[in-house]
């Protein structure tokens, strides 16, 4: 575990980090996520003791950071910073190679050589192995120095924006082999990303940073919420659930929107296909919470004032409880008109089958129709 006590960093009058304290759980993958000065690499430096804080302690597990010896921080926590300069031209094995200092001390062993090569397997970096870095693309070269910090073999790495100089594809195979390495390798690794679906989708963990604070951390379940998201970048967001992982899609506000000559013009509002059902029973406000209970394990269910609304499949879908007339209604609305026979399909398969001894049947006003099997 890492233990974060109340650290702060300034320089001159202008906090960076102010007064964190956080404990990051031992194993799997946690992100630093927030907007620029936010002040996540700072507090990713003093986690690793490259920069002493002003005040407060670090931990790994029991060892305090700045007071313990350089070689025993080596040999239990890896580096990664977000630049990374080298005066002297080497090949890719031989960078990696130097991942193994902390226990080789410039002899490597057979085993360091085992290790090295098993990092850059896990990095596919084999082809390139005998290449010099000069002669590698900006990705190629920060899956290298990722395998460095990987041969290294500690317990913790620490990543300062792996994704740098990384295209789509890369960067989600960069995400696959840190999720890989703590899931196989039982590595602890922390990263600041600045992709928060790449966060959402191969993290554990995410803490949410913004003007040198904790925001938020949690689960991506529990981070990846609109209003979560907005505070923190201060921007306008959607969030959907996309084969079971919740992501963000950002957009620029209408007032922003201009036009080819340079004007600014009012968008066209996206049309929206939406769908009632008005479903008889005695029991609404039961049916209503199961259900939303039960694809709550999988997409985002919250409650609302009159109900439930349950995002899913591309769309939303309002369960509204009317105690007084013994209906629960359903209003579903999606982009698109696929989308929305979707959601209608979901919702309707569950509530029937949880209705089945009542005889729950739900007819949408689109002309869908579930019936108890």
């Amino acid at each position: 575990m890492i233990t974060i006590e109340n650290v702060t960093k300034a320089y001159g009058g202008t906090v960076v980090v102010g007064g964190v304290s956080l404990e990051l759980p031992k194993g799997g993958v946690t992100s630093l996520i927030g907007p620029n000065g936010a002040g996540k690499s700072t507090l990713l430096s003093m986690m690793s003791r490259l920069l002493a804080p002003d005040s407060g302690a670090v931990f790994l597990d029991d060892l305090d950071v700045a007071k313990a010896p350089s070689r025993e921080v080596a040999r239990l926590l890896a580096v990664l910073r977000q630049e990374n300069h080298l005066t002297v031209r080497l090949t890719v094995r031989d960078l990696v190679t130097f991942g193994r200092f902390p226990h080789s001390k410039g002899r490597p062993t057979h085993d360091d050589v085992r290790k090295v090569d098993e990092a850059l397997g896990h990095l596919g970096l084999h082809p390139l192995a005998d290449r010099f870095l000069d002669e590698l693309s900006g990705g190629q070269r920060q899956r290298a120095y990722v395998a460095m910090v990987l041969a290294q073999g500690t317990d913790y790495v620490l990543l300062d924006e792996p994704l740098n100089n990384l295209d789509m594809r890369h960067a989600a195979e960069m995400m696959r082999n840190l999720r890989s390495a703590a899931d196989e390798l039982r590595r602890t690794v922390v990263l600041v990303v600045h992709d928060i679906n790449a966060a959402s989708v191969y993290s554990d963990h995410i803490v949410a940073l913004r003007d040198g604070r904790v925001l938020a951390q949690g689960s991506p379940r529990q981070i990846m919420q609109a209003d979560l998201i907005e505070e923190v970048f201060g921007v306008p967001i959607r969030i959907e659930c996309v084969d079971g992982h919740l992501v963000g899609h950002h957009f620029i506000p209408p007032s922003h929107h201009l036009s080819p000559e340079g004007e600014p013009v009012s968008p066209t509002p996206p049309a929206v296909h939406e769908s009632r059902a008005d479903v008889a029973t005695g029991k609404p406000a039961r049916y209503a919470k199961q259900l939303a209970s039960h694809l709550g394990r999988k997409v985002p269910a919250e409650p609302t004032e009159t109900g439930h609304r349950i995002t899913i499949a591309g769309g939303v879908c309002e369960l509204e409880v009317h105690e007084d007339t013994s209906l629960l209604v359903l209003l579903a609305s999606a982009p698109d008109a696929e989308s929305l026979t979707r959601v209608q399909d979901v919702v309707g398969r569950h509530l029937v089958g949880f209705g089945a001894r009542d005889g729950l049947v739900v007819e949408w006003s689109s002309g869908h129709r579930h019936d108890p099997a």
